[in-house]
């Protein structure tokens, strides 16, 4: 068996055509799949609606307690179940779970430093064994990014990390692929020209691009986690749009050199 993880987040989830779209490729998907999340932009939302402050900084967010009430309502909640009920939709046996659940994934609470994360988790475990369960059964495991701290704290952590831990650690049970499916054609040479993809991208040029700030924001840490999956053997490993995730022909693909 193979496997393929997919992070998708962004407008994508929040915008109910383009969820639809994707969710209609992931019908076809040639391998059997675990979906990863975010639902950011939900969760700005939300948080201006209950007069809550956010900070983001270089893509990831400062979480105090009123913004993990927050995130967990819009990743675990809202997000969550909207991706579930449109797979289901489409006959897709999906499971909506957040990392918590049955401790699939669990983190470790940043400790603060310079900056002073709050509730922020990094991703110590993942339990592959659990979602491989899953996915022998047929069902398509979704996950949040709600993970679990060692005394029972819920943790805000990073999707695009829970995404590559994910992947590796199913990885070393069966040969798994990484897509980040992201709402524009892949890694852009210039942020505002689609024209400008970049079709394969290297360690060395990602490092070129991030010191000449072509690479800012919240790609950072996306092809951050991208590289570290590539470095424990996931393959393939693609940042992409979400209109056709499988024939290889559109999106950014990652080389180790």
């Amino acid at each position: 068996m193979t496997c393929t993880v997919i992070k998708i987040g962004g407008r994508l989830v929040e915008d109910a055509a383009s969820l639809g779209r994707l969710c209609d490729r992931l019908a076809s998907s040639p391998t059997p799949l675990v979906v990863v999340h975010g639902g950011g932009v939900l969760a700005d939302s939300l948080a201006r609606s209950l007069g809550v402050e956010t900070r983001v900084i270089d893509g990831r967010r400062v979480t105090d307690e009123a913004t993990l009430r927050v995130t967990v309502m819009a990743y675990a909640g809202w997000v969550n179940k909207s991706i579930v009920a449109a797979l289901q939709r489409r006959g897709i046996n999906a499971c909506g779970l957040s990392g918590c659940d049955g401790r699939v994934v669990t983190s470790r609470r940043r400790p603060a430093g310079e900056i002073d994360w709050g509730h922020v988790g990094d991703v110590e475990r993942v339990d592959a064994g659990a979602l491989s369960r899953l996915v022998e059964r047929g069902i398509v495991p979704v996950l949040s990014p709600i993970t679990l701290g060692d005394d029972g704290e819920l943790l805000n952590t990073n999707a695009d990390s829970v995404a590559t831990a994910v992947a590796a650690a199913l990885n070393e049970v069966t040969p798994t692929g990484l897509l980040f499916c992201l709402d524009q054609p892949g890694v852009l040479a210039d942020a505002g020209d689609p024209s400008t993809l970049v079709p394969l991208l290297t360690r060395a040029r990602y490092e070129e691009y991030r010191r000449d700030g072509i690479i800012r924001g919240g790609m950072l840490p996306k092809l951050e986690n991208a590289f570290k999956a590539l470095a424990a053997g996931v393959r393939p490993v693609r940042l992409l749009p979400p209109d056709d995730p499988w024939n290889g022909a559109t999106g950014t693909t990652l080389a180790e050199r």
